[in-house]
């Protein structure tokens, strides 16, 4: 796989120097759960980014729930990391993938060309009797020479044209589980339903116990999509539609766009039609 790498390969290099391990262990139920977490014991080496504090800018009217970053505070914190365009970055969370991606979507942003998601994460690196710490790295800052990559990242006004002009070529991805994109449920945005003309394909069908699934699985889910359609993938707040990006990455789609401010930034504006 292209984007992930096993736990196996992690423990052989665990003490190169070119490595870089990330933690984005966190809990939407209990925003200090991941970073307490952390604290208690973590892969050797690593260090610690909070899907709010250092993923996601504050909420405000528009954006969504867990807006883009504020760039130039995210390089300057990837900095202080020990991140460059020049290490090898290795995302974790607890092996559900979401956090995990977040943060491989964001480097990707960025230009970053060696970013990988820890398959499994966390709780399989324990179940695996790997080295872990309590202990916080002293990581050297560096300079990043970003290169932005915009063609990863939608824009509201571009899901706007999407579902106003239907172009045959462009598709949109609803990566939430089934009953939130029928509206049957919302437990947490104050509309139900989806983007019109969105197709469902919900993120957790692309993992099995903590493990992305095969390049060929993750093919088999988006069998029924041109492969050289283009995509804008979302979610709820822009958080677990970026395991589909992945996921969708992995299955040898090219064109596709993560919508970071997702169904929750959709629905801040009055205009927008929801089906």
């Amino acid at each position: 796989m292209m984007f992930v790498k096993d736990r196996e390969w992690l423990f052989n290099n665990l003490y190169d120097s070119n490595i870089i391990i990330v933690d984005c262990r966190f809990s939407l139920a209990d925003p200090q759960k991941g970073k307490k977490e952390y604290l208690e014991s973590h892969i050797t080496g690593a260090c610690y980014f909070d899907l709010e504090k250092d993923l996601s800018a504050p909420v405000m009217e528009h954006g969504g729930r867990h807006p883009m970053p504020n760039l130039e505070e995210l390089i300057g914190k990837l900095e202080s990391a020990s991140i460059n365009e020049c290490k090898t970055v290795i995302a974790y969370d607890d092996g559900e993938g979401a956090y995990a991606a977040r943060f491989w979507w964001l480097l990707k942003y960025l230009g970053h060309k060696n970013v990988f998601v820890l398959n499994g994460g966390y709780k399989q690196w324990l179940e695996a009797g790997y080295p872990v710490t309590a202990d916080i790295p002293a990581l050297e800052p560096v300079k990043f020479h970003v290169e932005l990559n915009p063609g990863v990242l939608a824009t509201t006004k571009e899901v706007e044209e999407v579902v106003q002009y239907r172009p045959k070529d462009c598709i949109l991805i609803d990566s939430r589980e089934e009953k939130r994109y029928l509206g049957l449920e919302e437990p947490i945005d104050k509309k139900a339903g989806h983007i019109p003309g969105a197709l469902n394909k919900p993120w957790m069908d692309g993992l099995h116990s903590n493990q992305y699934k095969t390049v060929e699985e993750q093919k088999q889910r988006f069998s029924n999509i041109d492969v050289k359609s283009k995509i804008i993938v979302y979610c709820g707040s822009g958080v677990t539609a970026a395991p589909n990006f992945l996921a969708l990455k992995e299955a040898g789609y090219e064109k596709v766009k993560l919508y970071v401010g997702s169904f929750s930034d959709w629905i801040s504006y009055a205009g927008n039609n929801i089906e």
